[in-house]
């Protein structure tokens, strides 16, 4: 681990048993906040994430780094009896266990909650699963674009004419690992009370209503299902709001502006920045709801002004003014502006095969905690320092456990 300031996870132990996104994005966001998080992996290939999407097959993925940074890697096999009680015995020191496993397989393995508990009623048990128990799909596999199908986000994303489109970010996965977190977060702080674990079960499906709560709030007003609203709302329309082009012209050459709905503040300040004062009194536009009625009308007098700046100019004139606006950046605007950099939004990790590379750190900022992004770990890096700080074992019987087949 690199040397950090105050960490508000500190002294956290957590068993990891999660892979791809879903689980390690949750355990990530804990090891972010200081909280000493073990990967336990195959030791054949480890994680999955590990080598799937890797280039040449043999170097840890861009991928797994993004999601495993500033945890530890111990190897473990969990088809022998040796290394189910290894993981038992961490299970022992530790505070959080948490696993991703398709349906069924943690209780196959012997590692199910109620063993767990048993052994250290302390735990905080946590699993993420693609559906729920008690699910009709509760023994299906999931995935983020089947989460975001299957839990309501597809049907509200795309224009109102097209078909459903998936959300580029990874709500499914990423959004559900948030979820987990901060419900271990809660279980924690309510140990302290009750001096005892609990167990915590999030299924992505389910999660993806968390992030869709608008959508069901307009079908309560309609009596209808939410439907898809383009670079919209699915809250109802207002004008201008959306996308609108800019010089020169490019793929992400856009600013989104929106004007509130609730009163005539926006869209006069909106008018003048456009040189377009004449109309503040116009009775055609003199409330959201008329303008709401004529968009295209309303459109065609903004477009012309944003089509003669770029989209970074269009957002300084307009967010100068106080009226809501934001240039469509893309990845590589957002990697290579110095400001994320500067703020520690962006950190630079410098990774054993990888060397220097620059990822997206916890984006929160908090007074008394400070934890630098360390390299995610190679495949089973800490297996000596883990089993020793942990369980004070050798590393003779470090060595004896390799032997054995246990790691």
């Amino acid at each position: 681990m690199a040397e950090n300031g105050g960490a508000a996870l500190k002294g956290v132990r957590v068993v990891d048993l999660t892979q791809f996104e879903a689980g390690p994005s949750c355990t990530e966001a804990l090891a972010w906040l200081g909280a000493e998080v073990v990967k336990v992996e195959n030791p054949r290939g480890g994680d999955p994430g590990r080598l799937s999407s890797s280039e040449d097959g043999k170097t840890d993925a861009y991928y797994f780094l993004v999601f495993n940074a500033n945890k530890k890697s111990i190897t473990c096999n969990l088809k022998s009896e040796q290394g189910i009680d290894l993981v038992k015995k961490l299970v022992k020191k530790a505070d959080v266990f948490i696993e991703n496993f398709a349906p069924g397989v943690i209780d196959r393995l012997g590692l199910g909650y109620d063993v767990i508990k048993e052994i250290n009623p302390k735990i905080i048990y946590a699993q993420v699963k693609g559906f729920a128990e008690g699910s009709p799909y509760e023994k299906f596999l999931s995935f983020d674009m089947i989460a975001q199908a299957t839990g309501g986000i597809m049907s509200i994303t795309g224009e109102a004419d097209g078909m459903p489109l998936k959300p580029g970010p990874t709500l499914g996965d990423t959004g559900t690992g948030m979820l987990a977190a901060i419900s271990i977060l809660g279980a924690l702080y309510q140990r302290k009370e009750t001096g005892t674990g609990q167990r915590i079960q999030v299924a992505m499906q389910d999660a993806m209503l968390q992030y869709s709560r608008i959508a069901y709030s307009t079908q309560a007003a309609t009596g209808k299902a939410a439907d898809r609203a383009g670079a919209g709302t699915v809250t109802g329309g207002n004008a201008p709001m959306g996308l609108y082009p800019c010089k020169p012209g490019g793929r992400n050459d856009y600013v989104y502006v929106y004007v509130t709905r609730a009163n005539n503040s926006h869209w006069h300040r909106l008018l003048k920045v456009i040189g377009r004062e004449d109309l503040i009194d116009d009775e055609r536009y003199d409330t959201p709801r008329k303008r709401a009625a004529v968009k295209p009308e309303v459109d065609a007098l903004l477009i012309p002004w944003t089509q003669s700046h770029t989209k970074q100019e269009a957002m300084k004139a307009l967010g100068e003014a106080g009226i809501p606006a934001g240039a469509v950046y893309d990845t590589m605007e957002l990697h290579s502006d110095p400001s994320f950099e500067e703020r520690g939004i962006f950190q630079h990790i410098d990774h054993p095969t990888r060397g220097d590379f620059k990822m997206a750190a916890w984006p929160v900022k908090m007074s008394d905690t400070d934890v630098k992004v360390a390299p995610a770990p190679l495949l089973g890096e800490h297996n000596e320092s883990v089993l020793n700080d942990w369980l004070g074992l050798s590393a003779d019987e470090v060595t004896n456990l390799k032997e054995d087949g246990a790691m």
